[in-house]
C-alpha cells in the first residue's frame, strides 16, 4: 500500500509545472501547423555535401546558416569558398532561407577589428547579401569581453539600419546561466541586441569545454537557467535555443580533455568498441565509457590515432535532444538552432520537427485521450512505442503497467532482489520495474512462477492494482454498483466499486463496465491523469 504523502510528493516533483504547460501544447502548437524556427548552422566538411545534409532532414529545416562570412586581418569582410549561388537557389526552391553566419572563430583581435571597421563591414555584408540573394545575416562574434559590449551593440544596430527591411538580422549570444558580469558572457547586452535584431540564438552548450573537467556539454539545469536568464532580459519571441549535435571526450591520462566530436562519430565508437552507455536523468545527458584494447583497430581522431585505454564521452542522444525540445515548448520560445548540420545521425529527423512543435505522437492527433497522453508523457510516466507513435488503442501489457506505476510512484528496490519470475529475461526492457512492482505488492506472478509480461491487463485487473495502491486514500462513497455486467460476487467487485465512486474508472454508455476487456494505453493515460487530480485534491 502506498501512502498519500508519497503520492503527493512524486506528483509535485514530476508534474506540477508540466501539467500547466500541457494545455498550452494542445491549444497553441500540438498537432497543428509547424510554427517554430528550425535553423541549423553548417560548417564542417565539404561544401559540395551541403545539399545532401539538408536533404536528410526530411524537410524539417526552415533556415540554413552556412559559414560564408569571415573577418579578414584588416577587419573587412572575407567571403569563404563555401558560398555557392546554386546552393542558395536550391534552398529557396525548398523554401529554406539561407542566412550565413559572420564569424571571428574565437579570435578576439579579429572581432575587435571588425567592430572598429563596422561601417565598412556592414556595407560589404549588405552588398553580398543582395548580390547572392541571401536572406539575412547571423552575427556570431565570440570571445570578446564586457569592454566590447557597447561597440558590439552599435555594430548590430548599424546592421539593422543598413540591411534591407525584408532581410533577417540575428545574433548568436553566449549562455549566461550564472549571470556573469565580466568576460565573454558579459560581451552581449541581450536587451539592446534584441532591440536591433530579429532574434538572439542562445548558444546553450559548452557547459563542459575543451581543456576543462569531464561533464555534460549541455545539462538540463544549465540549459534551463540559460533560458531563464534570457527571459529576464528579453521576450520569449526573441529567443532561439541553440542545441548541440556533438559531444566531448576525455581520456584517463588527462591528455585529451573535452575534445569535441560529432554525435554521429560517438555512436560509431560505441558500436565498435567495448562500451557502456548510461543516461544521466538528472543532467539529461548521455555518457559513454569506451574501452579500446591494445589489439583493437585504433580510431583516428583529433589528428592522431588514439591509444589503447578508457575514454569518457558526454554527448547528446535522442533522449537529451527531446528534453531540450521540450524546454522550447515549456517556455514557448521562438525556435531552435542546431550546431551543426552533418554532425547528427539521420534518425534525429524522424521526430525533431514534430517534437519542436509539440507534436509528440502522430497517432494521438484528434484522439479522445490526447490531453492525458501528453500529460503522462510529459511526466515521463508513459513513453511512446516509437519516436513518433504512442499506439493509444493498443492493449496495455503487464510489463507496461508495472513500468508506469513504478515510475509514477517513484518506487525503488527494497532488497535488491534478483529476478524471481521464471519467464522474465535479464535483458527484458522492464525487468527492473517488474521486480520492484512485485516487491511492493502492486503486481503478482502466477502459480507456475511466471509473470507473463506481454499478457494484456484487463480493466478489472487494473482496478484491483490501483486499489492496492490507493486503498488508504479512496473514500467509500457508495455501497453498490449498477453496472449490468459486474455482480457483487465478482472477485474484483470491491475494487471496481471504489474506483467508480471516486471517479477514477468510468463505465460505458450501455451501463456496462466490461471487466474482462483489455485496458488500452490511452485508457491507462486517462486513469493516471485522474489519479493525479484526485491525489492533489486530497
Amino acid at each position: 500500500m502506498i501512502k498519500k504523502d508519497m503520492l503527493k510528493k512524486v506528483i509535485a516533483v514530476t508534474g506540477a509545472i508540466i501539467i500547466t504547460s500541457t494545455s498550452a501544447f494542445i491549444t497553441d502548437a500540438a498537432y497543428g501547423e509547424s510554427n517554430k524556427i528550425n535553423m541549423s548552422y553548417i560548417y564542417f566538411g565539404d561544401s559540395s555535401l551541403y545539399s545532401s545534409h539538408v536533404e536528410r532532414t526530411q524537410d524539417s529545416l526552415g533556415i540554413i546558416s552556412p559559414n560564408y562570412f569571415n573577418i579578414d586581418e584588416d577587419g573587412s569582410l572575407e567571403i569563404t569558398d563555401a558560398i555557392d549561388k546554386d546552393f542558395i537557389k536550391e534552398m529557396h526552391r525548398k523554401n529554406v532561407e539561407v542566412i550565413p553566419f559572420l564569424s571571428n572563430h574565437w579570435d578576439r583581435e579579429l572581432g575587435r577589428l571588425a567592430l572598429e571597421n563596422k561601417k565598412e563591414l556592414v556595407e560589404e555584408i549588405c552588398e553580398v547579401i543582395e548580390d547572392y540573394d541571401l536572406d539575412g545575416v547571423n552575427i556570431d562574434l565570440e570571445n570578446l569581453t564586457d569592454v566590447d559590449k557597447d561597440e558590439y551593440t552599435d555594430f548590430v544596430k548599424l546592421m539593422s539600419k543598413k540591411i534591407s527591411s525584408d532581410k533577417v538580422v540575428s545574433v548568436s549570444v553566449a549562455p549566461n546561466p550564472f549571470e556573469v558580469e565580466n568576460g565573454w558572457q558579459a560581451s552581449y547586452d541581450y536587451e539592446r541586441l534584441a532591440k536591433y535584431s530579429d532574434y538572439l540564438v542562445i548558444m546553450a552548450y559548452d557547459e563542459s569545454y575543451s581543456g576543462g573537467p569531464s561533464g555534460p556539454v549541455a545539462s538540463d539545469d544549465f540549459v534551463e537557467k540559460s533560458i531563464e536568464y534570457g527571459l529576464d532580459q528579453i521576450s520569449k519571441e526573441k529567443i532561439v535555443l541553440g542545441i548541440p549535435f556533438y559531444g566531448r571526450l576525455w581520456d584517463e591520462d588527462g591528455e585529451l580533455k573535452g575534445h569535441g566530436l560529432s554525435i554521429k562519430k560517438v555512436n560509431e565508437l560505441v558500436d565498435k568498441y567495448d562500451s557502456e552507455v548510461v543516461y544521466d536523468a538528472d543532467k539529461q545527458s548521455a555518457r559513454a565509457t569506451i574501452k579500446i584494447e591494445s589489439n583493437d583497430e585504433k580510431p583516428y581522431l583529433f589528428g592522431k590515432e588514439l591509444e589503447a585505454g578508457t575514454y569518457t564521452i558526454w554527448y547528446e542522444n535522442d533522449e537529451s535532444i527531446k528534453a531540450k525540445l521540450r524546454l522550447v515548448q515549456k517556455y514557448d520560445l521562438k525556435g531552435v538552432a542546431s550546431w551543426s548540420l552533418g554532425q547528427e545521425y539521420d534518425s534525429i529527423w524522424n521526430y525533431y520537427d514534430l517534437w519542436l512543435n509539440g507534436q509528440y505522437f502522430e497517432d494521438a492527433y484528434n484522439h479522445w485521450a490526447v490531453d492525458s497522453i501528453l500529460s503522462m508523457e510529459s511526466k515521463g510516466w508513459m513513453k511512446g512505442t516509437s519516436d513518433v507513435t504512442f499506439s493509444p488503442d493498443q492493449p496495455l501489457t503487464r510489463a507496461e503497467g508495472a513500468a508506469i506505476l513504478v515510475r509514477a510512484l517513484g518506487l525503488e528496490e527494497k532488497n535488491n532482489n534478483s529476478n524471481t519470475f521464471n519467464d522474465l529475461d535479464k535483458d527484458h526492457w522492464a525487468e527492473t520495474e517488474i521486480n520492484i512492482a512485485a516487491e511492493h505488492g502492486i503486481l503478482k506472478g502466477y502459480e507456475d512462477g511466471s509473470f507473463q509480461p506481454e499478457r494484456s491487463i484487463t480493466r478489472e485487473e487494473m482496478a484491483v492494482m490501483l486499489d492496492r495502491i490507493l486503498s488508504e486514500e479512496l473514500k467509500k462513497k457508495g455501497n453498490n454498483l449498477k453496472y449490468n455486467d459486474v455482480g457483487d460476487d465478482r472477485w474484483s467487485y470491491d475494487s471496481i466499486l471504489k474506483m467508480t465512486y471516486n471517479y477514477i474508472f468510468k463505465g460505458f454508455e450501455d451501463n456496462s463496465f466490461r471487466p474482462k476487456e483489455n485496458i488500452t494505453r490511452a485508457q491507462m493515460a486517462v486513469l493516471m491523469d485522474r489519479i493525479t487530480s484526485y491525489i492533489e485534491n486530497l
